[in-house]
């Protein structure tokens, strides 16, 4: 198991996504696509990959993983692996444009 760690922009979607009922769909899909994540980053429905347009602070290779799929605005995951082994920084929550 990894261990999520928040940037405050990622922490902040996400409770607005839990805290809004017309956001429930949204907020079940990305908590399943983190769920996932922590335990294994390569799953493949989360259809992980390079996100070479994004890096982290420290010149992390960044990576996108799908929280929906076929839906307008779906919301997608960018994290990067964590200063410590075991850890994933969750980057952003963000809805596709």
């Amino acid at each position: 198991m990894f261990e999520l760690v928040w940037t405050r922009e990622a922490e902040s979607t996400f409770g607005k996504l839990k805290s809004s009922p017309s956001s429930a769909r949204q907020y079940k899909a990305v908590r399943k696509t983190l769920e996932l994540l922590a335990s294994n980053p390569r799953h493949p429905g989360l259809q992980t990959h390079e996100y070479v347009s994004l890096e982290g602070p420290n010149k992390e290779k960044v990576f996108e993983a799908y929280a929906q799929q076929n839906t307008p605005a779906a919301y997608r995951v960018f994290w990067y692996y964590g200063p410590s082994r075991g850890s994933i920084i969750i980057l952003a929550i963000t809805s596709h444009p």
